[in-house]
């Protein structure tokens, strides 16, 4: 006896209305109305059906920082949020610099079962940026890693860039740079401007960010390998990435949910919360990053999900870890700024946040559209419903969130992975 799952009514991103049956976790038949006995069925009446979810840039902490997220935990935050890949960032402790590292994070998503966890490989040996990590390694391992990157850490030393876009050249990997000059943001704290100047905290000038994903955009140029820029904050940012696609540099970009919504305004609070790494910019760039999304000069949504336990946000602004949680309201937060304002469609936002991110990480089961024959990766949003943020209510094991107490629209109702149903809202 094969398993059956039938999702029933929903409407697709190109705005058709079908049922859609699975079998063994793939789409077997897609059609106005199927009948389909002993199916286990989803009501999908009120739901736009979207290709599940992948995020590029996720902080699960485990090995070595389990109490602020796990793999199981953070798993559940991702299939509550739509998600059917994570891809781990590698500033665990060890770090995510060898293949045994990256192969442990990798079984422990196999045995959680949820969803797929994919591991990013360090760039560098400890995230120190002077020797290059065993990157070949990890693209031979059973983790089969793809995406590099000391997130958290920029790479700094040009020569070692250098290198590592040439060594990913030979698998088609790809490395993904936090651009932070180190020399202009030490002790940065917030946004560089008149804000931080009347609250006496140390500026984060946007030239930091720019001039590194300058560099490196013509490095990729000149060793022709692939580079992808970690949450990009800045107009300026936008506008040199614009330039370098223009001329067919291979450069993609993310942003991060936070950075559509939030402001530096925030920060006037002195509340942690909002400290965030690279920082809340201002109206003018949020703006410029929306555009920059609509227009696909921006390639994708990445939640850089960034749990701390308590201790590190609930003390002085200074002493606080940068970082939000974002896995379990970006849905909601890209159908508030982007969808509802009329600046993507529900298949663009099936683009930035599955096909792009699975194409750039070179995640082949995943990404793919709604068809007959696909693997059934699904995520059921409805719209229209709305929802009111709870941290205690949050499957992450940290509650660092800034949206807590605010009201967003879209609520995922349902996620199911390999034709199974890993989260689903019970009426």
């Amino acid at each position: 006896m094969t398993s059956a799952l039938l999702i029933e009514g929903g409407q697709l991103s190109d705005g058709s209305r079908s049922d859609i049956l699975i079998r063994d976790g793939i789409i077997e038949e897609i059609a106005p109305r199927i009948e389909a006995n002993g199916a286990i069925t989803v009501d999908a009446a009120e739901a736009i059906v979207l290709p599940g979810l992948v995020d590029l840039h996720t902080h699960l902490r485990e090995p070595g920082k389990e109490d602020s997220e796990t793999v199981e935990s953070g798993s559940r935050a991702g299939v509550k949020g739509g998600y059917v890949a994570l891809s781990a960032m590698a500033n665990t402790s060890p770090v995510a610099d060898t293949a045994g590292v990256v192969e442990q994070v990798y079984r422990l998503g196999q045995e959680t079962g949820l969803l797929d966890v994919f591991p990013i490989g360090a760039v560098t040996q400890n995230l120190q940026g002077i020797q290059l990590a065993e990157i070949g390694a990890m693209a031979d391992s059973a983790a089969k890693v793809r995406v590099f990157s000391d997130d958290g850490h920029c790479v700094f030393d040009p020569l070692v860039m250098r290198r590592a876009l040439e060594y990913v050249k030979k698998f088609d990997g790809v490395i993904a740079q936090h651009a932070q000059e180190p020399r202009l943001t030490q002790g940065a704290q917030m946004n560089e401007g008149a804000i931080s100047a009347q609250l006496g905290l140390k500026g984060w000038p946007a030239v930091a960010e720019e001039a590194i994903i300058a560099r490196d955009i013509l490095l990729a140029d000149h060793v022709q390998s692939r580079l992808h820029i970690c949450h990009v904050t800045t107009a300026g940012g936008v506008e040199i990435i614009r330039w370098a696609k223009a001329r067919g540099i291979q450069v993609t970009a993310e942003v991060t949910p936070h950075h559509l919504l939030l402001t530096e305004e925030l920060a006037r609070s002195y509340d942690p919360i909002y400290k965030v790494n690279p920082p809340l910019r201002t109206e003018k760039d949020v703006m410029a990053l929306r555009e920059a999304l609509a227009d696909g000069t921006i390639d994708i949504v990445a939640t850089d999900h960034a749990p701390h336990p308590g201790e590190s946000k609930e003390c002085e602004w200074q002493e606080a870890s940068f970082g939000m949680l974002g896995l379990e309201t970006a849905l909601a937060i890209v159908n508030q700024t982007m969808v509802l304002s009329g600046l993507l469609s529900w298949e663009q936002v099936a683009d930035r946040m599955s096909y792009a991110p699975a194409r750039i990480g070179r995640y082949t089961s995943h990404g793919q559209k709604i068809a007959v024959g696909a693997r059934a990766h699904l995520t059921l949003i409805n719209p229209t419903q709305s929802f009111k943020v709870d941290r205690d209510l949050l499957a992450s094991r940290s509650r660092n969130t800034p949206f807590h107490g605010i009201e967003l629209p879209g609520v995922v109702t349902a996620t199911i992975f390999n034709g199974a149903v890993t989260y689903q809202v019970m009426s």
